[in-house]
């Protein structure tokens, strides 16, 4: 099989590829994912789609990794994919179907309308290679009774009222995943202590290796990269968990280490903003004094 994904530019391109009937629209479409073909051998797929996928699932009987956690699908999970993602799934053999739902939004139903921009607000459509969301029962049914108010107007007569509702339906379901999104920032305090934890375990591991001397302080890229993470999603977490951006925690690290050094040692100035990555010792001296309201030099005079 080649490693290529199998890129799917339509929905009626998906309906087919799943055994559906030709979708109602074109370019919107509600699927149950009872009513898909079940897959009927064991087989490892890599899709790409050209079109925004909204789903919630349980029942999962083959292997998914969702960014970098695994995931057990008899709780109801939602998770939002943008176009030109890859989704890779491993199916068992002769495994049914999960079940739930999906709904897919091709951006021309956008077009011209205020949501072809604004979508790309909801920084959860980049989550698809991070997090997915935990739905309780309540979020679960509250985000079906929207989608099915969708797939309702769509299947109607349409009219020139019917996009406007539908696009004010779909803002109302994507406000709601981000107040579900933030809530579970703040509920899941395990595996977010647990990446508290790796993330200074990570900015050490940087000083520690002099690896600042050679590429200059860890960049907010940097640390995305090392998490599996989009710099908006690091950005996001960390400022609901501590109140501090990515580039305000790493320049927190950075005048620790500063202060360590200069009380602590006999290196200038000037030798520890090189150790730190810094190509001139100006730009050291004023982030420190600006987050330590005193000069390195003042900070240093006080342990004497």
């Amino acid at each position: 099989m080649s490693d290529s994904p199998l890129r799917i530019k339509t929905i009626n391109q998906f309906h087919t590829l799943r055994g559906l009937p030709k979708p109602k629209h074109p370019l919107i479409s509600v699927i149950n994912f009872e009513d898909m073909a079940p897959a009927l051998e064991s087989v490892k797929q890599s899709l790409m789609f050209d079109f925004y996928m909204i789903s919630v699932k349980r029942d999962m009987n083959h292997k998914y990794r969702y960014g970098q956690q695994d995931y057990d699908f008899d709780e109801g999970v939602m998770f939002c994919m943008a176009p030109h993602q890859i989704l890779t799934i491993m199916r068992e053999e002769n495994g049914k179907n999960p079940t739930g739902w999906s709904l897919l939004i091709h951006p021309d139903f956008l077009w011209n309308t205020p949501m072809a921009a604004a979508i790309r607000k909801y920084q959860f459509f980049d989550y698809s290679v991070n997090e997915a969301l935990f739905l309780s029962e309540d979020e679960e049914i509250k985000i079906q009774q929207i989608t099915e108010n969708i797939k309702q107007e769509y299947q109607a007569n349409i009219d020139r009222f019917s996009q406007n509702i539908i696009i004010s339906q779909l803002e109302t379901l994507l406000n709601y995943a981000e107040r579900f999104y933030q809530r579970q920032f703040i509920t899941r305090s395990k595996v977010h202590h647990q990446f508290l934890e790796k993330l200074e375990m990570t900015l050490d591991r940087y000083f520690e290796k002099d690896d600042c001397r050679m590429k200059g302080l860890p960049s907010v890229q940097y640390l995305s990269e090392e998490f599996n993470m989009s710099p908006q999603y690091m950005r996001t977490l960390l400022k609901t968990l501590t109140g501090q951006t990515t580039q305000q925690h790493i320049h927190e690290k950075v005048i620790k280490i500063a202060k360590e050094k200069l009380s602590t040692t006999e290196l200038s100035i000037s030798e520890i903003a090189f150790d730190l990555g810094f190509e001139h010792s100006q730009s050291f001296s004023k982030l420190f004094r600006a987050k330590a309201d005193v000069s390195p030099l003042e900070f240093r005079k006080s342990f004497n």
